[in-house]
């Protein structure tokens, strides 16, 4: 298994919240691959981990990352990891 880790800055909370209910986690959970998917905030960050089942599928996945971000939410970081153990 492969996760991306995305790091946003949360530019309007509201809206933000919005656009991952509506948006995000819909589209996200169909895409090929999808394992779970973990979205966290603090402050005025979010940190997101989207679990598949291939590396392909979750750099295909972190691809998509970058062109979706909603406008609520600026891109920090987008990156491919391994998954080396999970409870």
């Amino acid at each position: 298994m492969h996760a991306v880790v995305v790091r946003v800055t949360i530019n309007d909370l509201e809206a933000a919240e919005t656009a991952l209910r509506d948006q995000l986690v819909p589209r996200v959970s169909q895409a090929p691959g999808f394992v779970a998917g973990y979205w966290t905030f603090k402050d005025d960050t979010a940190l997101t981990m989207l679990v598949f089942d291939s590396e392909d599928a979750a750099n295909g996945m972190s691809e998509q990352a970058r062109s979706v971000v909603p406008d609520a939410m600026t891109l920090v970081d987008v990156e491919v990891r391994e998954v080396v153990a999970h409870a």
